[in-house]
């Protein structure tokens, strides 16, 4: 595989860029809240060695094609321009099959503004034509109707459901499998 090129992109609202060191703080901030995470697959971070520990994956992810993750922030010029305020993640590629996973997360301050879905448009639309992606997966806990709505909006379609799927902080949690074909995509029209 080869590694991703720096990629930045710019929104109405929104800058998204790849992941530094300089963002282990907020990215903490984000994945410690255990609202934030009640359907993640994972418990919160109580750590944080655990953000150190996921950008060096997600900059190891760049160089060797595995992981493309943009760090989502506020573009302009208020005090919060430049703050990490979330993530767009695409992981698992399957470059035969032209499909890889999607994953993302907001911080809570910034919920209910549409900013996860400007984001999440952003980088699809970039990632159908710069990785000429035919398919884009995601999974959710049927409980989060937030993001099931949101994936929805996006011309993901619910495909499949898989009953105790996750065994997360001893709960035992389902999943609903979303996709979302380019050639939807490319039919809905621009989303941003």
């Amino acid at each position: 595989m080869t590694s991703f090129p720096d990629t930045k992109l710019r929104t109405e609202r929104l800058a998204l860029r790849f992941l530094t060191e300089d963002d282990a703080a907020a990215l903490y901030t984000i994945y410690s809240d255990p609202e934030a995470m009640r359907y993640w697959s994972s418990p919160p971070w109580s750590d944080m060695v655990q953000a150190h520990a996921h950008i060096g994956m997600t900059q190891a992810g760049y160089e060797d094609g595995s992981i493309f993750t943009l760090g989502i922030t506020l573009a302009g010029d208020d005090k919060q321009s430049g703050e990490l305020i979330g993530v767009c993640r695409l992981h698992h590629f399957d470059r035969q099959n032209r499909r890889c996973e999607m994953g993302y997360m907001l911080s809570r301050a910034h919920w209910g503004k549409g900013y996860m879905r400007e984001a999440m448009a952003a980088t699809i639309a970039h990632a159908m034509q710069a990785f000429d992606l035919h398919r884009i997966e995601a999974d959710v806990d049927p409980r989060n109707t937030a993001s099931a709505t949101l994936l929805k909006r996006l011309h993901f379609v619910q495909e499949g459901h898989l009953r105790q799927r996750w065994i997360v902080d001893g709960e035992i949690c389902d999943t609903d499998f979303f996709g979302l074909l380019r050639a939807d995509w490319d039919a809905a029209g621009p989303q941003l």
